[in-house]
């Protein structure tokens, strides 16, 4: 059966364009990550929710469809996970979605990171987490055994979820990002995790507020650092804590106003090996850890679901 009447819905651009029903968006999304819609049809969905932008029904029914092809995971506890969605790398400033995941264990959070293991032009955070020897897990029997270790997991979202990935991927075939990468950032991959919810433009975060809300999230929803769930070294983001999803004022963080009077100590490279040598001295506390990571690594442990 064709798409296309779901496409014909989505497809009129950005001003005559309506959105999916919950059950239309579960069913589209159920036969994309079964493989059943031509290329054409993939493209053209893509392209089409790209230029309207998905709703927070439509959302929820696509995470729901990529979770029926999520390995499953079961972090230990006694604390609950926190999971950072990385699908963005460095291009500018040092990736430092390692960092937060290593400061976060530290607590005893077990940490999972999910992302694509290269990005041509990025450096990925499985690249600095191999920089670090913590490589990525090849399945859910070696991230138990690191969480048990204490150490933040990394795994390759080919792993997590190989559907979720063939459609990220399509990326380098338009050059364009599509939904694949709104839902990867919202995938619930383990069960009572705190999510870490990041966009890069501020129309996401309407539409991802109310997927928050409107799925009951135990979330922290901010403008991420080039894409990536953690904190502007440079500059503190605004940080919005969602419990069951209501928003929690008084545990969110307000941004930062005003010019900026000091810069924080970086690496003089943004490459892995520069990047996890930086980690290192961090850690070491050799170098200074920027506050505004220091400050979100406490309003991630305040916001773990209790």
């Amino acid at each position: 059966m064709t798409i296309a009447p779901y496409l014909k819905t989505i497809g009129r651009g950005k001003d005559g364009a309506r959105s999916l029903t919950r059950e239309q968006a579960l069913d589209l999304m159920t036969r994309l990550f079964a493989g059943h819609i031509s290329d054409l049809e993939l493209g053209g969905f893509a392209l089409a929710m790209r230029i309207k932008g998905e709703s927070a029904e439509e959302l929820s029914a696509f995470v729901d469809a990529a979770m029926a092809h999520t390995l499953p995971l079961v972090a230990p506890g006694p604390l609950p996970a926190a999971l950072l969605p990385s699908y963005n790398g460095a291009r500018k400033l040092p990736n430092f979605t390692p960092l937060l995941a290593l400061l976060l264990a530290r607590e005893g959070i077990p940490v999972l990171v999910h992302g694509p293991l290269d990005d041509p032009g990025r450096v990925t955070s499985a690249a600095v987490f191999t920089a670090l020897d913590l490589p990525p897990v090849a399945n859910a029997a070696e991230a138990a055994a690191q969480w048990a270790r204490g150490e933040p997991v990394f795994m390759d979202i080919e792993t997590l979820n190989r559907p979720l990935a063939q459609l990220l991927a399509l990326r380098r075939v338009l050059g364009l990002r599509n939904s694949g990468h709104t839902i990867a950032k919202l995938l619930p991959a383990l069960p009572g995790a705190l999510r870490v919810v990041n966009h890069t433009h501020p129309e996401y975060a309407v539409s991802l507020s109310q997927y928050l809300r409107d799925s009951g999230a135990d979330a922290v929803l901010m403008r991420g650092t080039e894409g990536e769930p953690v904190a502007d070294a440079r500059r503190q983001p605004r940080l919005d804590v969602y419990r069951g999803g209501v928003l929690d004022a008084q545990g969110s963080v307000a941004p930062q106003e005003g010019v900026l009077v000091a810069l924080p100590a970086l690496p003089a490279a943004i490459d892995a090996a520069t990047t996890a040598a930086h980690i290192r001295a961090v850690l070491a506390g050799q170098t200074p850890l920027p506050a505004p990571i220091a400050r979100q690594v406490q309003c991630l442990r305040d916001a773990l679901p209790r």
